[in-house]
């Protein structure tokens, strides 16, 4: 019989949920997110090696993983399409199970934010966000014609306004807006920039993955990865590249740190748009995932 890294049966008996929001209606660039999911489980289910060489075990023969599918929802408006989302993770979420959403674009984040919030106070949370960009806008209207507060680019300021702390990873472009948030201390935002050896110190335009770690106040963290935070050598296939950012393996180390310091409640991978003729950042992406679910349920491999 065929291994599947879907190895759960049934959703509710599943340590982890890997959810599929395949949606893209606030895309601003490049198109494809809503092919990301399917693209990043075929990499999951097929493509990568279940043995994890960092616990010297198949994984998956340990921690229960089971998927998701949330359906067509690229035809709602955002505000129904987040309704959907947020309402079937509160499901899991209530169930005590640990949800890993995959975009999608952005936007998608919000439904997991907003479920999470229901049973965890978002003060005592901290959104680790892995991103070339800072998506604190208030709307989209700087460059869309049909303005939403929903947008892809709008996902980090409502996580904000619930209450969550953010620490944003990777920065290297923002609007004087978004500047202007990030910058006011009531927000609780500590942006960590690549390529400003001012603000890094000692000539180094990379922060040390302590000084990130460091930065965070509370126990519980959420993660979310924009595929764009990496550097495109890494992950070419996204709807808004970004020239710089961070390399894999520093990605890797600051991802694994992370999870086994703090106490992670949720996850999310967002923005892969597949490419003609390369697998390489849905690929990546299905490594992160495996990553992420592998350092959560470390105990369940000892």
């Amino acid at each position: 019989m065929t291994k599947s890294i879907l190895n759960a049966k049934k959703v509710d008996n599943a340590d982890a949920v890997i959810v599929s929001a395949a949606y893209e209606k606030t895309a601003s660039s490049r198109k494809g997110t809503i092919n990301g999911p399917k693209a990043i489980l075929n990499c999951l289910d097929t493509k990568l090696e279940f043995f994890d060489r960092k616990y010297k075990c198949e994984a998956n023969k340990y921690i229960k993983i089971a998927q998701k599918d949330l359906g067509n929802i690229s035809k709602l408006s955002p505000e129904k399409a987040l309704a959907k989302i947020t309402s079937e993770s509160e499901k899991l979420v209530k169930n005590g199970q640990f949800v890993l959403l995959l975009g999608g674009e952005h936007s998608v984040s919000l439904g997991l934010f907003q479920a999470l919030a229901k049973h965890n106070n978002p003060k005592d949370v901290t959104i680790v966000q892995i991103d070339a960009h800072c998506d604190l806008r208030d709307t989209d209207g700087d460059y869309s014609s049909n303005p939403s507060k929903y947008a892809h680019s709008c996902v980090l300021h409502r996580g904000n306004e619930l209450g969550y702390k953010l620490v944003q990873v990777g920065i290297r472009t923002y609007s004087v807006d978004e500047y202007n948030y990030f910058s006011n201390p009531k927000n609780n935002i500590t942006v960590f920039e690549w390529g400003l050896p001012a603000q890094v110190g000692n000539g180094n335009k990379i922060p040390k993955i302590e000084d990130i770690l460091k930065s965070i106040t509370t126990k519980n963290v959420y993660l979310t990865i924009d595929v764009d935070g990496f550097d495109p050598a890494y992950m070419p296939g996204t709807g808004t590249p970004v020239q710089g950012g961070l390399e894999w393996w520093y990605g890797m180390e600051l991802i694994e740190k992370l999870i086994t310091k703090k106490n992670l409640i949720g996850a999310d991978i967002v923005e892969v748009s597949p490419m003609r003729d390369s697998v390489l950042t849905e690929y990546g992406a299905a490594q992160l995932a495996y990553t992420i679910i592998t350092n959560k349920f470390r105990d369940k491999l000892k």
